[in-house]
């Protein structure tokens, strides 16, 4: 597969995965994920933004490193990405417009004028993807190698990485 094919696949596979985990770097060092609703993924533009809070740990942990690690599992568990990138704190009015959706209103007294509704964008710079293939296939694989000495299971599906 080409690079561009490769991408549009970790695109493909993300789409419909609503919720991501967002790993940040405190000023301790230490590594917290924290689950983010993606509001809209576009790999090849370099750009996956995402709704905060000003208030909260992982934007104060953006604005310390900007260093993120993103991870998408579909609902079936069968296929995994995870992206590397750099978090960028945005006050673009136009993209929250874009973005905004009255769900926010729960969290946000003043809706999308509140003064605490943080844009956050991820520019990636490079991803890996596991995508598993068929469960009854692979379980299949796995019974039997595990009935044969000295047998390993191979290719449980695909997995790839780019650079974007």
């Amino acid at each position: 597969m080409s690079n561009q094919e490769h991408i549009a696949k970790i695109q493909e596979v993300i789409k419909d995965v609503k919720f991501a985990m967002m790993s940040t770097t405190n000023t301790k060092g230490d590594i917290h994920a924290w689950p983010m609703t993606t509001n809209k993924a576009d790999i090849s533009a370099k750009e996956i933004w995402f709704i905060g809070d000003k208030t909260s740990d992982v934007v104060k942990d953006i604005q310390n490193d900007p260093r993120v690690g993103l991870t998408y599992a579909t609902q079936d568990e069968k296929n995994y990405v995870s992206i590397s990138g750099n978090a960028e704190l945005s006050t673009d009015k136009g993209k929250l417009d874009e973005l905004w959706s009255p769900v926010y209103n729960a969290f946000y007294a003043e809706g999308k004028e509140d003064e605490n509704v943080q844009l956050i964008k991820v520019v990636p710079h490079g991803a890996e993807c596991w995508l598993s293939g068929s469960s009854v296939v692979n379980v299949f694989k796995m019974a039997t190698a595990a009935v044969q000495e000295g047998k390993t299971v191979e290719d449980l599906g695909e997995t790839f990485s780019v650079s974007l």
